[in-house]
């Protein structure tokens, strides 16, 4: 029987659906202008105007039954379904000016028992083979019995929105509706913004049924110990989870349920700005045939791409299925996590390269999503800027942050996870005085961290975050295990951890009306 979509009311004819990536690789050459071929055979693409997520324009439909759970305002833009209809006719009409359409029809979470069948249409081949690296790809057997998806992604990027449609603020508009179970995707072809927004119905439709969803990455040791890796941008969250002596679960979206953790995605996407053989050696490696790289500078003889080179974009990226790299554990399944790695690179040189954090403070923490980015040097002076996303992930959040902070709690203490807040960042005093935790010494931590010997160490209370700090660990110095002692000027430590103290006193005040009082007391105090 063919395959159509009239059901999604798309009249095309010529629909391929879930093609191989040598035929996605021959339609891309053929149809997709700018594209190329890597020396390595990756599939080389350019994402048009936009280079990364457009979360302004991102919106949800406020509907009577999700319009309560949903965590409204600066993330969660609302939308009436009369807009959302507008501009799904909108791609869809675009998508049935086309001559042929790509179908990639995946799932999305490895555990049978909670996964949700995806349907991805586009026009564009790289995004077919981009979603083709991304979901989990199902067997001919699995392919043969799809039925009908659970949601829908209608990509029409190309096309733009009409700007004077009401709630419209740019010619970029990405919509979900859950009642509708469809998403639409209008003014950007960045491919990213598929990858998140399966993530943001995964982020709704899992806590729903009691189970954590979490941006995190997630490795296990030869025991069957799983760790877990939350960390925004340049705290090393892929570096360190990237651990030969351990199977990588996933890099980057999971879920814990009571079957323990399981990846949302079949594949990883990783940034590539500066990437090199001797610092990240699987990520380097698993750039060949199959992989998209999108926005990458290249020599037009050789085609030998230069990872160093900006001119596009910063956000140079590449898209491979997991198994790719090669200790992926396969299928991305896990137990339920023994250790659980918040990471922040603190600029301020405050917090302790490690500590042990309660249930409470793990809620606390969770929440606040805490790093520091070093702002630019103005007069010779650097000062460091305070960064906080709610659960390591803000941005793609629709419940309010606690419900996943409650969730994360819930499953701490039933199944004894220890949980730690590692810092990367700086020692012996702030950006532009101290200097970086070195990556020997944070390996050190987690590799102590895992063989447990950490948890056998001295610890004393620190005084402000009231976090427990050890005070020893093997591979370390014993001085920086404690930041006050490494700065110049205790009395300026002080001062500065008040600093950092009030920060996030001040941060959490959006969060204050939705938290328990057992999440508030676990802050800091000055």
């Amino acid at each position: 029987m063919a395959f159509d979509l009239k059901q999604h009311d798309i009249e095309v004819t010529n629909i391929i659906r879930n093609a191989s990536p040598a035929e996605l690789y021959e339609q891309a050459v053929l149809y997709d202008a700018g594209t190329a071929i890597s020396e390595t055979g990756a599939l080389m693409v350019r994402s048009g105007e936009k280079t990364g997520r457009s979360p302004s324009d991102k919106r949800i439909v406020r509907d009577p039954q999700t319009g309560d759970d949903i965590w409204w305002g600066e993330i969660n833009i609302e939308l009436d379904d009369h807009t959302f209809l507008i501009n799904r006719e909108r791609a869809v009409d675009y998508l049935n000016t086309r001559e042929r359409i790509y179908v990639m029809d995946g799932f999305a979470g490895w555990d049978p028992e909670h996964r949700i069948k995806v349907r991805i249409i586009c026009s564009r081949p790289y995004h077919a083979l981009f979603m083709h690296n991304m979901l989990i790809r199902p067997t001919q057997e699995e392919l043969a019995n799809f039925d009908e998806p659970d949601y829908v992604v209608f990509n029409a990027g190309q096309f733009p929105a009409n700007k004077f449609t009401s709630h419209m603020t740019s010619a970029t508009s990405v919509d979900l509706s859950f009642e509708r179970k469809e998403f639409v995707i209008l003014g950007t072809e960045y491919a990213g913004e598929m990858k998140k927004g399966i993530f943001t119905v995964m982020n709704y439709i899992m806590p729903k049924q009691g189970i954590l969803s979490a941006h995190c990455s997630a490795n296990e040791g030869k025991d069957g110990d799983v760790s877990l890796f939350f960390g925004l941008s340049g705290t090393g969250k892929t570096t360190l989870s990237a651990d030969p002596h351990r199977q990588l679960i996933g890099d980057d979206e999971h879920c814990w349920s009571d079957n323990g953790i399981f990846n949302i995605e079949g594949g990883c996407y990783a940034k590539c700005i500066h990437l090199s053989e001797d610092k990240e050696p699987e990520i380097y490696h698993a750039i060949h045939y199959g992989t998209v790289l999108e926005n990458v500078i290249y020599d037009p003889a050789t085609r030998k791409v230069n990872f160093d080179d900006s001119a596009i974009t910063e956000n140079t990226r590449s898209s491979y299925p997991i198994e790719f790299i090669p200790n992926a554990k396969i299928p991305c399944l896990g137990g339920h996590p023994k250790n659980i790695i918040f990471l922040t690179c603190d600029a301020f040189g405050v917090l302790p390269p490690v500590s042990k954090l309660s249930p409470a403070q793990a809620m606390y923490h969770f929440i606040s999503g805490y790093t520091a980015k070093v702002a630019g040097t103005e007069m010779g002076v650097t000062e460091p800027k305070a960064t906080f996303s709610a659960c390591f992930g803000a941005a793609f959040m629709v419940w309010h942050p606690s419900k996943y902070a409650e969730l994360l709690a819930e499953r701490i203490r039933k199944y004894d996870s220890n949980v730690w807040l590692v810092n990367t960042g700086w020692s012996g005093g702030a950006y532009g005085v101290g200097s970086r935790v070195s990556i020997p010494h944070t390996r050190a931590i987690i590799d102590a961290i895992h063989d447990g010997s950490l948890s056998e160490q001295p610890y004393i209370e620190d005084p402000i975050f009231k976090f427990q700090v050890p005070t020893q660990c093997n591979g370390v110095p014993d001085k920086i295990m404690i930041p006050r002692n490494t700065w110049s000027s205790p009395s300026s430590y002080d001062a500065k951890a008040r600093h950092l103290a009030a920060r996030f006193q001040q941060n959490f005040k959006q969060y204050e009306s939705g938290s328990s009082r057992e999440i508030l007391e676990a802050g800091p105090r000055i």
